[in-house]
């Protein structure tokens, strides 16, 4: 599910080191009538962690599709210290004052173990679609003691399972040792069916025999700065 890249672009994908989060938070209080003020402080943060080398993939509405969460923030840079500056950033600004944290989990692009050429479309500069979904997942305990041919016959089934939905585009990172999980995993698409459909169709895959953790789901579409602050409560 990657555009076309050339070999050369690929290898300097996989040899870059790249950290990405995701950051969840909800509105524990509300925020007043002065919404202006409010967004020209979070236009003003990320003009700022821009600056810093952060780039903001998104920021996506995520209320009503969990009940214990607003929005959530897609954020990278080339350092876990550039994305925590900026999460303390978000947090001391005046919007940040209104918020809790729900969730935020960080994740570090590593080559994939037999398919080089699957790289996560952040990395590869696609444009970041209307919608979201991202989740964690690990695998089973037996799953890297298998022999390395039946671990990439599964994936490849996998892959090819995924081959009717070109337009979701998949973003698939390490997370080992940067929290509970050991990936995390975003798939963007234009249309929100899409990724149903094909989650919905992945059941079906040998691999997921080995898996033991994905959960939470967060999922919701991409916004602009004001028009979330102008749609919180």
């Amino acid at each position: 599910m990657s555009e076309k890249l050339t070999p050369a672009q690929m290898r300097e994908i996989n040899e870059t080191i790249r950290y990405s989060m995701w950051s969840v938070f909800r509105v524990a209080s509300p925020l007043g009538q002065d919404r202006q003020a409010l967004g020209d402080e979070l236009d003003a943060l990320l003009a700022t962690v821009a600056a810093d080398g952060v780039t903001v993939r998104g920021i996506y509405d995520v209320a009503g599709l969990r009940g214990d969460a607003d929005f959530m923030v897609w954020w990278h840079a080339p350092t876990i210290e550039q994305l925590q500056a900026a999460y303390h950033a978000l947090l001391h600004t005046q919007l940040g004052s209104h918020l809790e944290p729900v969730w935020s989990q960080a994740a570090l692009h590593r080559p994939a173990e037999f398919n080089k050429s699957h790289v996560p479309a952040f990395m590869a500069d696609e444009v970041a679609r209307k919608y979201v979904c991202v989740y964690p997942f690990v695998r089973s305990y037996e799953w890297y003691l298998l022999e390395d041919s039946e671990r990439r016959d599964m994936l490849r089934e996998h892959g090819q399972m995924a081959r009717d939905y070109p337009d979701v585009r998949a973003n698939t990172i390490a997370s080992f040792a940067l929290g509970d999980y050991e990936w995390l995993l975003a798939f963007e698409a234009d249309e929100l069916f899409r990724i149903v459909d094909l989650m919905r169709d992945l059941r079906a895959s040998r691999a997921r025999r080995h898996v033991r953790e994905e959960v939470p789901f967060y999922t919701g579409p991409k916004v602009e700065p004001r028009a979330l602050v102008e749609s919180l409560r």
